[in-house]
C-alpha cells in the first residue's frame, strides 16, 4: 500500500525543546518499505545562539535525530505501532552541507534489512527547494515491545501529529484514511 505524497502541504516548524522534528509524513510505501517526511528548521531558536554566532546552522547531531525519527516512523508503520523502535546505531553518517535556519528539509527513508529483533534503513535529507543532498547515513534500531502504555500512547497521537492514521487493517496517511 503506498500513500502519499503531499508536495503542497506546508512543514511546520521542528519543535526543537520537545525533540519532535518530523512535521509531516509526505510519502508511506509499506510494500517498498519507504518513507518520505518534511520538516522545517525554526527561523529563530536559542540553539543558534551558540551555533554559531553570526553563523547559525543547524547541528549535524539534530540532522541525525531527523533522520532517526523518519526511520522510526517507517518501522512503526511498518509493525502497525505495535512495537517500538530505539536507535541502536549509526554507520557512516555523512554532513555534506550546512543548513540554515528557516530551510525546509525533506527525508527520505527505506528500510535495507530487518531480522532478530533489528532492522536497519538507510537515509537521507534534502532540502525541499532544489532536492541538494544535505546529510545520508545508515542506521539501525532495535525493535522491542512498548516499555510503557504512556510511551505508546505518545507515539499514537504523533502518528496522527504527522499525518498517520493507525487502523485495524494497518497504517495510511490520514488523508488516504478519509478517503
Amino acid at each position: 500500500m503506498m500513500s502519499g505524497p503531499h508536495p503542497e502541504s506546508p512543514a511546520t516548524d521542528m519543535r526543537i525543546d520537545t525533540f519532535q522534528f518530523v512535521s509531516l509524513i509526505e510519502m508511506l510505501d509499506i510494500e517498498a518499505t519507504t518513507i518520505s517526511a518534511r520538516a522545517r528548521i525554526p527561523d529563530d531558536h536559542s540553539i543558534f545562539a551558540g551555533h554559531f554566532p553570526g553563523h547559525a546552522i543547524m547541528p549535524g547531531v539534530l540532522l541525525t535525530e531527523l533522520m532517526a525519527q523518519t526511520c522510526g516512523f517507517l518501522l512503526l508503520s511498518l509493525n502497525g505501532f505495535a512495537r517500538m523502535p530505539f536507535l541502536a546505531a549509526l554507520k557512516e553518517v555523512k554532513l555534506r552541507e550546512f543548513v540554515r535556519p528557516g530551510c525546509e528539509l525533506v527525508c527520505l527513508a527505506e528500510r535495507v534489512h530487518d531480522g532478530s529483533g533489528y532492522a536497519v534503513l538507510n537515509a537521507t535529507v534534502r532540502l525541499k527547494e532544489n532536492q541538494k543532498r544535505i546529510c545520508d547515513g545508515t542506521l539501525m534500531f532495535r525493535i522491542v515491545p512498548f516499555p510503557n502504555d504512556e510511551l505508546r500512547e505518545h507515539m499514537g497521537v504523533r502518528a496522527q501529529e504527522v499525518g498517520l492514521s493507525i487502523a485495524g487493517d494497518g497504517v495510511r496517511l490520514l488523508e488516504e484514511a478519509a478517503t
